[in-house]
């Protein structure tokens, strides 16, 4: 086995570990982020950006938890490894304050290095993502 395929194969394990700790409530996927990780958001909402890893967290991932009162569960649906790139495609939904449902499909691209991502590029339903952020005010 290459180096190369080595490599890949550990990046793609130390994803699928971090999504089978989030399904069993005992983490996340954002555990891999390296300190100086950056992570994107795509599509044309006004949370479409690139935020660095802090800022993401403290205002994304704080901000949607906020907005429910039940974390965002995930059911994955398959994870790739391409060299460095990790992909992972899965449904995930979460109950909102409001009592509504909160459902998206999301693909998450990571960009891995040393076993941390350097950077993500996520692509989902931005507009539910609004629907929430504005239908449901934060809760802490």
């Amino acid at each position: 086995m290459s180096q190369e395929a080595t490599s890949q194969e550990r990046n793609k394990a130390a994803v699928r570990a971090a999504f089978d700790r989030w399904s069993a409530g005992t983490g996340s996927p954002f555990e891999l982020l390296a300190d100086d990780s950056t992570w994107t958001i795509t599509g044309s909402s006004p949370l479409s950006k690139t935020y660095p890893r802090k800022q993401f967290l403290d205002e994304l991932i704080a901000g949607f938890n906020a907005r429910v009162k039940q974390p965002l569960s995930a059911r994955v649906r398959g994870i790739w490894a391409d060299g460095d790139m990790v992909i992972a495609l899965f449904d995930a939904e979460a109950l909102a304050h409001d009592d509504q449902p909160y459902r998206n499909t999301y693909t998450w691209y990571f960009e891995m290095k040393d076993g941390k991502v350097a950077s993500a590029i996520a692509f989902f339903d931005t507009r539910q993502l609004d629907a929430l952020w504005t239908r449901v005010s934060p809760r802490r």
